[in-house]
């Protein structure tokens, strides 16, 4: 019994809560908050993501993988955890992804700005080089050649370099405000940890087939 009460102790000494927990509506699994899908219902009575889960009202949890939120589409789920005939478009996996693939954008094009972020093969390989790359952000468009050296001189610098192919060359010069943006990468931070969840979000939601044209390495550095 001390020994309990010394533990509870300890833990609230530390300062340690246990992360907030819901409950999918389809699945009926328990997990961290921040590892589902908020969804609200608007005063119209119609289904809206909270992706920053700060929506005000009652919140319906679900799973962040396309085929659980479909089969919450099919069954009707929202209009039984909203307790109220609730409009959800048959489009929803499709808007969240692209809600996802948005914000993802964002935080890259932030990450730019705040000088995380370079583009160009040879100022990533740079990076990469001095162990500073935390995300190599491929264009899925590009072609493999490049993408290929670059992932070899992460897999020699060690530490874990995440890779991520979600966006076009398109998007990528956007968030780089240059043409043709072909290879980027983020240092350590929160906008790479945030980009990188994002990204992964909209990958695991989209049912688009990644998008490959051989896009030639022609960035000006």
């Amino acid at each position: 019994m001390m020994a309990e009460t010394k533990g509870r102790a300890g833990r609230k000494a530390a300062g340690k809560r246990p992360a907030p927990e819901r409950t999918c509506i389809v699945t009926r699994e328990t997990r961290a908050r921040d590892e589902l899908l908020r969804f609200v219902r608007d005063p119209q009575g119609r289904v809206v993501f909270d992706i920053k889960g700060n929506l005000p009202g009652r919140g319906a949890w679900v799973t962040p993988e396309r085929g659980i939120l479909e089969e919450a589409v099919r069954r009707n789920a929202f209009a039984r955890a909203f307790r109220a005939r609730t409009q959800v478009p048959a489009s929803l996996a499709d808007d969240v992804a692209r809600q996802f693939e948005a914000a993802a954008l964002s935080a890259l094009s932030l990450a730019r700005k705040a000088g995380e972020a370079v583009s160009g093969f040879d100022k990533v390989a740079a990076l990469i080089a001095k162990g500073r790359a935390a995300v190599l952000v491929e264009a899925c468009d590009g072609a493999a050649d490049g993408r290929r050296k670059l992932e070899g001189l992460a897999k020699k610098a060690g530490g874990g370099v995440k890779i991520i192919d979600l966006l076009s060359s398109e998007q990528l010069s956007l968030a780089f405000s240059r043409p043709n943006v072909i290879h980027a990468a983020m240092t350590r931070g929160g906008l790479a940890e945030r980009f990188v969840k994002l990204a992964r979000r909209a990958k695991a939601l989209s049912q688009a087939e990644p998008c490959r044209s051989g896009h030639e390495n022609t960035e000006a550095e």
